[in-house]
């Protein structure tokens, strides 16, 4: 296991402990003794993947990084690498997912669904005149074509409904306050 070491615009690829000494007393700011040594040697040792810290002064840290690399073009291309695929992967598991959500919500499946929403209903407070919005539970049983279908069918009537105030919030369909069920054909 080698140890990528950075100081601001300071680094190297250190084999040993030896080297990394030898690198950061090249460094004119940071003193060293063998408590900084045994530090490294402790680091290098340890199954700990994360990164190493060693302060410097009051704001200033020297990193550490385990690293698998023969030479700092190699660590760098490998980090280059890591960090593609970290955020393709995220991008895609959060597309992926939206897409399979909706997908379920549009699947044609006509019949009897039980669909319930959370929403903020408005009311008003007759002696302020203020308002607030309170978590208002919502169920019905519906004849839909799918899940998309039933909770617009709840939508359409909960906004033409004369009792709730216009300024009340619906969620999502794709949120988790819209819960549906299919009962049955």
């Amino acid at each position: 296991m080698n140890l990528f070491i950075r100081y601001f615009n300071h680094e190297t690829l250190a084999h040993s402990v030896d080297e990394a000494v030898d690198f950061l007393t090249s460094i004119g700011e940071i003193k060293m003794d063998n408590n900084v040594a045994a530090k490294i040697s402790d680091f290098l040792e340890s199954d700990n993947s994360y990164p190493f810290r060693l302060k410097v002064s009051y704001s200033n840290y020297v990193l550490f990084l385990k690293t698998e690399a023969d030479n700092i073009e190699e660590f760098h291309r490998l980090e280059q690498e890591n960090k593609a695929v970290k955020i393709e992967g995220r991008a895609m598991s959060n597309a992926d997912r939206k897409r399979m959500q909706l997908e379920a919500l549009n699947v044609e499946n006509p019949g009897w669904y039980e669909g319930t929403i959370v929403f903020k209903r408005v009311v008003v407070d007759p002696v302020t005149n203020k308002c607030r919005y309170i978590d208002t539970p919502f169920t019905v049983r519906c004849k839909a074509i799918s899940p998309m279908d039933c909770y617009n069918r709840m939508i359409d009537h909960l906004k033409s409904r004369a009792d709730l105030d216009p300024r009340c919030q619906y969620p999502s369909v794709r949120s988790s306050s819209y819960i549906y069920k299919f009962v049955g054909a």
